[in-house]
C-alpha cells in the first residue's frame, strides 16, 4: 500500500532543497572571495578651492612665466642701479664694519628709482590737479599707441611663418605719406584725418608688398629684404624732407611743413594732455586682428601656412598668395603705427628721427605678447609705461634712460627663455599633466 502524501522524497521538495543548498554555497563563496580580494583604495578627498588656486598659481603656465620674467628683470635692474651709483658703491667698501649703511643706501636708491618709474607711468600720488594726476597715464598711452601697431605687424607676420624685420621701414613710409597728405591736401577736418590715415596705411602696405612678392615669386628671404628696405626708407625720409614743397620754408634745418590741424588725431583728455584717439584706434585694430586670425578664412589659411607650408599647399591653400597678403597687411599695420607719430601728439612735422625706434621695438613687443593680438597690446602698454616712467626716473633719480632699455631687453630675454625661468623658480609642469588627463578622459 502506497503513501498518498510523500514527504521528503517528493520531486518538488528535492528541487527546493537543492536550490537552497546552491544559494548558500554561492554566498559562502562570495564572502570568501570578498575577504581574500584586496581592498580598493578609497577616493582621495577633493582638494579645496584655495589649494587648487595655489597649485594653478605656481604652475608653469604662460602668465606665471611672464610675471616671473618681469620680476627677474626688475631684480637685475635693481642690481644695475646699485652698481651704477658711485655713492652707494662707496658704502660697500666697509660693508663688514657697518652693513646697514650699504643695505639702507641700496634700498633708498632702488626704491626711489622704481617709485619714480611708477609715478611717471601710472599715477603720482602727490600730484595736484586733474592734468597732473592723469599726466603719467596719458604719457603711457601716448607711447603705447604706435607700439601696438608695429607689434601687431610683426606678430601677424610671425603667425604666417614670416619674420618681418621691416616694420621700421614700413612705419617710415607710413609717416611720410601721412605727413604729406596732412599738409598738402586742403580737405575738411574729418575727411582730412581719414585720408591721412589711409595714406599712411597705403605707404606701409606698399613697403610690405615688396618683400612679400619677392618671397612668394622668387623665394628671396624676407629678413634680408626687409632689413635692406629699412635703410631705403630711412634715406628716402632724409631726402624728401629737404625737397621743395616739403621742407618748411621758414626753417633752414631738415624739417617739413607742419601737418594741418584738420588732419590731427583728436586729444582725449584736453589740450594739456597728450593722449589722443590713436589709442582707441589701436584697441579697435587689435580686436580686428584677433578676429582675422581666429574667426576668418584668411586667418585659418594664414595660420596653416605658418604652421606647415607644404601641408597647406597640399590642402589647396595658395602659399604664394598668403605670403603676399600677410606682408601687405603687416605693412599696413606698421604704416598706421608710423602715422601716429606725426598725426598724433608726438610731432606735427617730418624730421629724420620722427619715427624713433617703434619698428624695432615692435619686434620686442610681439615677442613679449607671445605673438597674440591682445597679448601684444598688453606688451605695448608695458613698454609704453617703461618709456614714460623712464623719463621721470632719469629726471628725478638721475638714472640713465638707457637702463630702461636694459630692462626691456632683460624682459624679452627671460620671456624668450621660459625654461630658464622655470628652472630658477622650480615651477611645476602640473598644468600639462592635468591637460593630458583631461584629454584621456575625453573632456
Amino acid at each position: 500500500m502506497t503513501n498518498p502524501n510523500p514527504g521528503s522524497g517528493s520531486p518538488d521538495k528535492e528541487s527546493a532543497t537543492e536550490a537552497n543548498t546552491a544559494a548558500h554555497a554561492a554566498g559562502d563563496t562570495n564572502r570568501a572571495a570578498a575577504m581574500t580580494a584586496p581592498k580598493l583604495p578609497e577616493p582621495a578627498p577633493r582638494p579645496s578651492l584655495g589649494r587648487l588656486f595655489l597649485e594653478n598659481l605656481w604652475a608653469a603656465n604662460t602668465v606665471m612665466v611672464t610675471v616671473l620674467a618681469l620680476v627677474l628683470a626688475m631684480v637685475i635692474g635693481a642690481i644695475l642701479i646699485i652698481v651704477s651709483d658711485p655713492e652707494v658703491l662707496a658704502t660697500y667698501s666697509y660693508i663688514t664694519a657697518r652693513p646697514a649703511d650699504a643695505l639702507n643706501a641700496s634700498w633708498t636708491v632702488v626704491s626711489e628709482a622704481y617709485a619714480n618709474l611708477f609715478k611717471g607711468a601710472v599715477l603720482d600720488p602727490d600730484a595736484v590737479g586733474f592734468s597732473a594726476a592723469l599726466g603719467p597715464i596719458s604719457e603711457t598711452l601716448t607711447y603705447t599707441a604706435p607700439l601696438a601697431f608695429t607689434g601687431l605687424s610683426v606678430a601677424l607676420a610671425f603667425r604666417g611663418g614670416l619674420f618681418n624685420i621691416g616694420a621700421q621701414g614700413q612705419a617710415t613710409m607710413g609717416v611720410i605719406l601721412a605727413a604729406v597728405a596732412g599738409f598738402a591736401l586742403p580737405l575738411p577736418p574729418v575727411v582730412h584725418l581719414l585720408v591721412a590715415l589711409i595714406a599712411g596705411a597705403v605707404g606701409g602696405a606698399i613697403w610690405g608688398f615688396i618683400p612679400g612678392i619677392l618671397k612668394a615669386r622668387t623665394g628671396a628671404h624676407e629678413v634680408i629684404n626687409t632689413i635692406m628696405l629699412n635703410y631705403v626708407a630711412v634715406y628716402f625720409l632724409s631726402w624728401i624732407i629737404v625737397q621743395n614743397g616739403v621742407q618748411n620754408p621758414d626753417r633752414s634745418d631738415a624739417i617739413s611743413k607742419p601737418v594741418d590741424s584738420s588732419a590731427q588725431l583728436p586729444r582725449l583728455l584736453g589740450s594739456d594732455l597728450r593722449v589722443h584717439a590713436g589709442i582707441l584706434l589701436a584697441v579697435l585694430v587689435t580686436w580686428f586682428v584677433a578676429w582675422l586670425l581666429n574667426r576668418s578664412t584668411l586667418g585659418f589659411e594664414l595660420r596653416a601656412v605658418g604652421a606647415n607650408p607644404d601641408a597647406a599647399r597640399t590642402a589647396g591653400i595658395s602659399v604664394t598668395r598668403t605670403y603676399v597678403l600677410v606682408m601687405v597687411i603687416s605693412g599696413l599695420l606698421a604704416g598706421l603705427g608710423g602715422s601716429q607719430m606725426v598725426l598724433g601728439s608726438t610731432a606735427n612735422a617730418l624730421t629724420p628721427l620722427v619715427v624713433a625706434q617703434i619698428g624695432f621695438d615692435g619686434i620686442l613687443v610681439a615677442l613679449l605678447g607671445r605673438v597674440k593680438p591682445w597679448g601684444v597690446l598688453l606688451a605695448a602698454l608695458l613698454f609704453g609705461a617703461l618709456q614714460a616712467g623712464g623719463n621721470r626716473m632719469q629726471s628725478y633719480s638721475g638714472i640713465s634712460l638707457e637702463l630702461v632699455t636694459v630692462l626691456q631687453a632683460l624682459i624679452v630675454i627671460f620671456i624668450a627663455a621660459p625654461a630658464l625661468v622655470k628652472a630658477i623658480f622650480q615651477l611645476r609642469a602640473a598644468r600639462a599633466a592635468r591637460l593630458q588627463t583631461s584629454l584621456a578622459k575625453g573632456w
